[in-house]
């Protein structure tokens, strides 16, 4: 009775779970029906969707024929859609739509997914059978996409255990799953530090300093809560704006506090996970014969140890910090000369002064510009640059559904007319979504026989919202940012491959970031702002007087900002080259011995005091939960690129008077863009530049006087 009652119910769950439906849903292009999606379908459709793979590896590596490069290496990339399908919908969600439930839910499946992969991992007869093909792939006469991810799922498997002797598979299945609930703690911990703060203002003669866009947006902040007031949280349009303008210094300090002692101790403390994250990470280097996690970790990318990444960090910290010392004593003299009466600015004064002293240099900021960057127009310049280089065109579609009321969902179409992809754009903050901007994919690109499945992208972002009596108008430096995730968004919209474990972003990280940094570099040019950059009361074109005066600012602070990234690169290289576990020192406790170590390792670059109680590492998502362990280097490597890349269209606009090249923009769409990681990537970037890049473009870009490098 029992057993058939469970039956029963398990129909029915089957019969209304839109996700067992999949391969019929009845919306263009496939795309996911969010109005019938509810949270109570994710966990069976998770525990069915692995089932089914597990199934379907069993097929494969009990097949009883001879191992070939279709029935085991194709086989075995196909394997795992409806897994796939799902989880493309739900950790989307968890970064963008996220609630309490949802979050149990992650936690719940966090060890259920670690111990699928690792099952697959770990299953012996798969791991033969990819062995024997890999090791007759010299006469396989296989083309280089398919010899490239033959080389990439055997390495997988190497890399994640399959030649592990028992008792080392054991260690690796123990640590990989601690690792996952770890990271996802870390992560969890950081968002609901960022909820759980805030600052009611009740006397608006303490808004001394900001404009009426950003009072708005904290009065805003205040009725959402049913409070009466202005309410600060640590959430960056309140952030940047008030550590930017506001008067009082005290307001800044104690928010720069609470936003630079994010789980530094208290309910939310991730310094004992940080210990834990890197000392499980060095055992699964040291189970493979690595010394330090980066040495493991590192060997797929561009940069391939951590020598050469601390080479390329070495040689911007000697080019910049000269620059970024003199800088900051820059402001530190505009300070004391405007009434400052510290001894040194803190951290909490750098953004005042900044940009106080860059408005008087340069008589420019980000107010004056803002009118000129209204939401709509920007879009349409942002979709207009895709169609000048590349001949996209975006169509809004309603009958797209999207996962909240404020996304909007495109449809693309290439230079011929033909359907490229699915495309949504989010762009203002909520308490469910998680800070920063991002792109990602609900559907990778990938050919099933002749069938082209086309990608459906979505960037993420938390811009300023309209007010009351404004559209929503943008900061220069989220122009930037839109420029930059929607570098990421072609990346994955035009790509053209076999396989979806090689299309789109599917690159080394130190070279996902190229298509993405080069997008931002037309923002600087006038011949692009042009196309609109409009008032968004009078309709009048950005003036030359401020387009000139943006111009001249452009390197205003660069080696700051560059010494900063550099920073976090050599914060993150400490703690993932270490060659033992990291020993607490009893006598100072957890916090202090986690932010002392942490604070050695960015003393080098350091031009601003360190303030006892913040830490940059107990928030440092990229690393410690967002996949970037190791690697926050190739922000920089690919800001290399990205420069050296764009001298190309620099060249071409000065013999051509464009810097709209559609030859350029053809060599770097046919050899980056649409080739995903279907090849190395230093092969891809030389096809398209040449030869190999030197940081002297970038030095160049930022007005660096250093030794040119040959």
């Amino acid at each position: 009775m029992l057993m058939a009652l469970a039956t029963t119910v398990m129909a029915a769950t089957a019969a209304t779970n839109p996700f067992f439906n999949y391969k019929n849903w009845k919306t263009p292009h496939g795309t996911y029906p969010f109005n019938e999606i509810h949270a109570e379908h994710y966990m069976p459709a998770f525990e069915e969707a692995m089932k089914q793979g597990l199934k379907e590896i069993d097929e494969i590596a009990n097949n009883p024929a001879a191992p070939t490069f279709k029935n085991t290496i194709e086989a075995y990339e196909a394997s795992g859609e409806l897994l796939s399908v799902v989880a493309g919908c739900f950790y989307n969600l968890t970064n963008s739509e996220t609630n309490d439930t949802l979050q149990q839910i992650e936690m719940e499946l966090s060890p259920k997914l670690s111990e699928y992969s690792s099952t697959i991992r770990l299953n012996e007869k798969l791991f033969q059978r990819i062995k024997t093909v890999y090791d007759q792939r010299a006469s396989l006469k296989l083309n280089k996409a398919q010899v490239k991810l033959l080389e990439d799922i055997y390495e997988s498997f190497a890399n994640n255990g399959a030649n592990l002797n028992p008792e080392e598979k054991q260690q690796y299945r123990e640590l990989t799953s601690k690792l996952s609930q770890l990271t996802l703690q870390y992560g969890q911990n950081v968002l609901k530090a960022t909820n759980a703060w805030s600052m009611l203002l009740n006397d608006e003669t303490l808004l001394a300093g900001l404009n009426e866009d950003t009072k708005s947006v904290l009065r805003t902040n205040a009725e959402k809560k049913g409070l009466d007031g202005w309410l600060l949280n640590l959430k960056p349009t309140t952030t940047i704006p008030v550590m930017q303008d506001l008067d009082n210094r005290d307001i800044r300090r104690e928010l720069y506090m609470a936003n630079a002692s994010k789980c530094v101790g208290g309910e939310f403390d991730n310094t004992a996970i940080i210990v834990e994250i890197v000392n499980t990470r060095l055992a699964l280097a040291n189970l493979f014969g690595k010394k330090t996690y980066a040495e493991k970790s590192l060997y797929k990318t561009m940069a391939e140890t951590p020598e050469n990444v601390y080479k390329l960090l070495d040689q911007l910290r000697d080019a910049y910090m000269p620059a970024a010392q003199a800088e900051v004593q820059e402001v530190e003299d505009y300070a004391h000369a405007h009434g400052f009466y510290a001894a040194h600015l803190e951290p909490w004064d750098w953004s005042y002064y900044s940009k106080k002293l860059k408005k008087e240099k340069y008589a420019i900021s980000d107010d004056d510009l803002k009118p000129y960057f209204e939401l709509e127009n920007v879009k349409k310049g942002v979709f207009g640059l895709a169609e000048r280089l590349y001949g996209l065109k975006f169509k809004e579609n309603k009958n797209i559904q999207v996962y909240n009321q404020e996304v909007t969902a495109y449809e693309v179409y290439d230079e011929k007319g033909k359907y490229l992809a699915v495309y949504y754009t989010d762009f203002h903050p909520r308490d469910g979504k998680r800070g920063g901007a991002w792109m990602n994919d609900f559907q990778p690109q990938y050919m099933r026989g002749k069938t082209d499945h086309r990608p459906h992208i979505v960037n993420v972002m938390n811009f300023t919202r309209p007010t009351e009596d404004k559209p929503a108008l943008f900061t220069y430096d989220e122009v930037r940012t839109f420029l930059h995730e929607f570098g990421h968004a072609l990346h994955g919209m035009l790509t053209r491959c076999q396989y979806a474990a090689q299309s789109g972003t599917n690159v080394p990280r130190d070279f996902v970031e190229l298509p993405s940094q080069f997008n931002e570099n037309f923002i600087d040019e006038k011949e692009f702002l042009d196309t609109f950059a409009k008032h968004y009361i009078t309709g009048e074109s950005l003036p030359q007087e401020l387009l000139d005066k943006m111009h001249a600012s452009q390197t205003y602070h660069a080696a700051y900002a560059c010494v900063r990234q550099l920073s976090f690169g050599y914060l993150d290289m400490a703690w993932h080259t270490i060659e033992k576990p990291f020993e607490i020192n009893e006598t100072i406790g957890t916090t202090e011995s986690v932010c002392r170590f942490s604070d050695d390792a960015m003393n080098q670059v350091k031009v601003l005091p360190t303030v006892p109680g913040t830490q940059m590492v107990t928030a440092f998502t990229h690393i410690f939960s967002g996949g970037y362990a190791a690697g926050y280097y190739s922000y920089k490597w690919s800001e290399l690129l990205d420069a050296d890349a764009f001298s190309v269209f620099k060249d071409a606009q000065r013999k051509n008077g464009s810097i709209f090249d559609k030859k350029a923009a053809k060599r770097f769409r046919e050899n980056v863009l649409e080739k995903g990681g279907t090849e190395k990537a230093k092969d891809l970037y030389m096809r398209f530049r040449g030869g190999e890049p030197t940081i002297n473009a970038l030095l160049e870009r930022d007005g660096i006087k250093a030794q040119v490098v040959k």
